[in-house]
């Protein structure tokens, strides 16, 4: 069970070397877990005008195991590690066919507009762990 994101590695996302720079994984990502949200229903821009809601990265715990290079077909995949009120626990692994490149353990909360905790959307707080 999951989200699964496929991507690029474009020219701009590596360094100097030749490899993808190690910031870039982290808007990869970023991208990946966008897309799961907007693919559950929940319109971001709508939640906060309506709600004042956004969700905040609180917490990452990456592990860069193998680089990737231009042109390289990667895919993001996102499993739930854990759903509470506001928090939200997510393992997020980029694979390049059968190999694992990075991983990442991210924590993310809701906050309200004035930058408290606030309960995830429904969506959100019914999806189960994958594990």
């Amino acid at each position: 069970m999951g989200h699964q994101f496929d991507l690029r590695v474009y020219y701009e996302d590596t360094d100097l070397a030749g490899l993808v720079y190690y910031a870039n994984y982290l808007k990869f990502i970023e991208r990946a877990r966008s897309e799961w949200v907007r693919e559950l229903g929940v319109d971001q821009a709508a939640l906060k005008a309506r709600t004042g809601a956004v969700f905040a990265v609180r917490r990452v715990v990456a592990d860069y195991l193998r680089p990737a290079v231009f042109d390289d077909l990667l895919q993001v995949r996102t499993a739930i590690l854990g759903v509470s009120g506001a928090r939200l626990q997510l393992e997020q692994v980029v694979w390049r066919g059968t190999l694992r490149l990075f991983v990442a353990e991210v924590t993310l909360v809701c906050l309200d507009a004035e930058g408290r905790p606030t309960r995830l959307p429904e969506v959100l707080r019914a999806q189960r762990a994958a594990r």
